[in-house]
């Protein structure tokens, strides 16, 4: 059995505990590996290696001389992209097709982006008078505490750890327990590269063991966090608590409007990649479908048909849309929704439980059906929170107005959707949404050079673009007299 383990000072080493626990293969339910479990013993270990790393070497380094190490990080993501696809595959569930096709090139331009921002971090400029020097300076922060979730396992690594690095800091990342293998990959590809040991260290484990030490360690800087707005909120309340800052990427609830001018065949198509891609499995998933009153049977059929073609199967075969759902675990999560979406009175039109069609191999995997109710009303369940999967709910709206005020009318600010042929809409509409983003004639699409906003309890702070490395800094300033006198405090 492969065992993996963390990665500290740039070491591979054991849990100082001697304890693993076993990583499944989502698609099969086999497992698939021991993985080290950390506990706070091997946090400590790590934010002690990473704290070294910050006040030694990396430090030390220009910031072109990180930029040139980051460089060749991509560089190696990139010669490594089937080994990265098929290990995010067998440990996620993921089709290996978006994997490679999708996921690792996202992450080399990521990367890429990010080494080329390492020289690049500007520092507010004040006015000055003769006599006196007023600057400031960005510094980083030191050591990062990361914690990551499974549905993107290499993106969301590579969301923390290129700006923060770029930005000058030294990072312990704690990734999902259940999808280590490619953040293993990853760390040591970031040694590979030349990064001093200590500057990436990666621990394994549970987040009531080895996140919830990464959260209190005091030498931890600054927390950066993406998964549950609940976990969320606990994270922030002991960071309020120590006074320490933190980035929380939490939930979504997006909705994706169409109205009755869009083109309907591209926004049923758009609507489904933006609400079943991904089995759902991703904050940006826009669940809630808002048509205007006027097509929204017309939409509702095309919506069924088409989410009846999306096929599920074996994630390595070309030909499959979707893989399985992370976990039993998960698959009851997702299961419980649809029987609440059901008893709160929506209409189940297709899909709401496994697939009874898989071939004996994939039995044991965590398959659902691609899900879609009609007929749904704000106060459902389904309609407020965040189910994570692969359920839409189809809902109607006479008027513009109400479309926004159903759009905004969530606990959740992270994205938005809508399809329309009215230029002027496109402004107002975009303009009237309360979202950190938002997509319009077109389904989830993001480059690292634009930045993302964090609203609401979707959570704080800004990914992407050079936005994102102020995340990663602190600002000085300093004030330099050169007039050879002071106020006459004393005479």
């Amino acid at each position: 059995m492969r065992r993996i383990h963390h990665l500290i000072d740039g070491r591979e080493v054991p849990s100082r505990s001697g304890d693993y626990f076993a990583s499944e293969n989502p698609a099969t339910g086999e497992q698939i590996a021991e993985v080290a479990a950390g506990d706070a013993a091997d946090i400590e270990a790590a934010v002690e290696a990473a704290a070294r790393a910050f006040h030694g070497p990396w430090s030390k380094m220009t910031p072109a001389e990180r930029g040139r190490r980051l460089y060749r990080v991509a560089e190696l993501i990139e010669t490594r992209a089937a080994e990265l696809a098929a290990a995010e595959t067998l440990d996620s569930g993921k089709p290996l097709a978006a994997n490679r096709h999708i996921d690792v090139p996202f992450c080399v331009d990521f990367w890429r982006f990010y080494a080329g921002a390492a020289d690049k971090l500007r520092s507010p400029v004040v006015a000055n008078e003769p006599g006196v020097h007023r600057y400031a300076v960005r510094e980083p922060l030191g050591v990062i505490g990361a914690i990551a979730p499974w549905n993107f396992p290499l993106v969301m690594a590579s969301l923390k750890l290129a700006p923060a690095l770029a930005a000058g800091n030294t990072v312990v990342i704690k990734m999902a327990e259940q999808t280590p293998l490619t953040t293993s990959l990853l760390g040591q590809l970031c040694m590979e590269a030349g990064l001093p040991e200590g500057v990436v260290n990666v621990v394994h484990g549970f987040g009531e063991t080895a996140g919830a030490a990464l959260v209190r360690h005091p030498k931890v800087a600054k927390i950066c966090f993406t998964g549950s707005t609940e976990v969320g909120r606990l994270i922030g309340q002991e960071c309020a608590r120590q006074v320490k800052p933190f980035l929380l990427e939490l939930g979504g609830k997006a909705a994706n409007i169409i109205f009755a001018d869009a083109d309907l065949d591209q926004a049923v198509n758009g609507a489904l990649q933006a609400g079943l891609a991904n089995n759902g499995q991703f904050c940006l998933a826009a669940s809630r479908v808002l048509v205007e009153e006027s097509v929204v049977d017309r939409v509702t059929e095309l919506l069924v048909n088409r989410a009846r073609s999306i096929r599920l199967g074996d994630p390595n075969d070309p030909t499959t849309h979707c893989g399985p759902l992370i976990s039993r675990a998960h698959l009851e999560r997702v299961s419980s929704y649809v029987a609440s979406g059901c008893a709160e009175g929506a209409e189940l039109l297709t899909g709401g439980a496994p697939p009874r069609d898989l071939p004996e191999r994939l039995r044991g995997g965590f398959y659902f059906a691609p899900t879609v109710f009609g007929r749904v009303h704000s106060k459902m369940r389904i309609a407020r929170e965040e189910i994570f999967g692969p359920v839409i709910g189809i809902s109607s709206f006479r008027t513009e107005e109400e479309a926004i005020a159903l759009a905004n009318g969530v606990e959740y600010g992270l994205s938005a959707y809508f399809w329309t042929k009215d230029a002027d809409r496109v402004y107002r509409v975009a303009r009237a949404l309360d979202a950190g983003l938002v997509f319009v004639n077109m389904p989830q699409y993001m480059v690292p050079q634009m930045p993302a906003g964090l609203r609401k309890s979707s959570g704080w702070g800004q990914n992407f673009g050079l936005e994102a490395l102020e995340n990663y800094t602190k600002l000085k300033g300093v004030y330099v007299n050169y007039s050879g006198k002071i106020f006459p405090w004393l005479t």
